[in-house]
């Protein structure tokens, strides 16, 4: 099994950064592909960025492209998300989460997730 735990949530204003990371522990970590993800209340659960096995390739949603930047370091266990040029519609509660398919931007084809940490953007 794979427990994943986020950090760096917080409150931030409009303009600002925030750095979320997500440590893993239980199976290699290597052999999963690695997103986060966002829900907002009353709101779908929305990709954000995704990365490769081995951190060859990034998927960003439209909406954070040139923003946000994901990263990983298999060596320590962990993924990392850069978020600058935060805006007020990025607050939400974001999720970490561990799947065996690559590329996918379905949270459906996500076998393990954390607890989530909460970003919120004031204006």
């Amino acid at each position: 099994q794979v427990q994943l735990v986020e950090s760096g949530g917080g409150l931030v204003q409009a303009g600002g950064s925030l750095s979320l990371s997500c440590a893993a522990s239980g199976r290699t970590f290597s052999s999963y592909t690695m997103a986060w993800f966002r829900q907002a209340p009353g709101k779908e659960r929305e990709f954000v960025a995704a990365i490769s096995r081995r951190g060859y390739s990034t998927y960003y949603a439209e909406s954070v492209k040139g923003r946000f930047t994901i990263s990983r370091d298999n060596a320590k266990n962990t993924v990392l998300l850069q978020m600058n040029s935060l805006k007020p519609e990025d607050t939400a509660a974001y999720y970490c989460a561990a799947g065996s398919n690559s590329g996918t931007t379905d949270s459906l084809e996500y076998q393990y997730w954390g607890q989530g940490t909460q970003v919120t953007v004031s204006s």
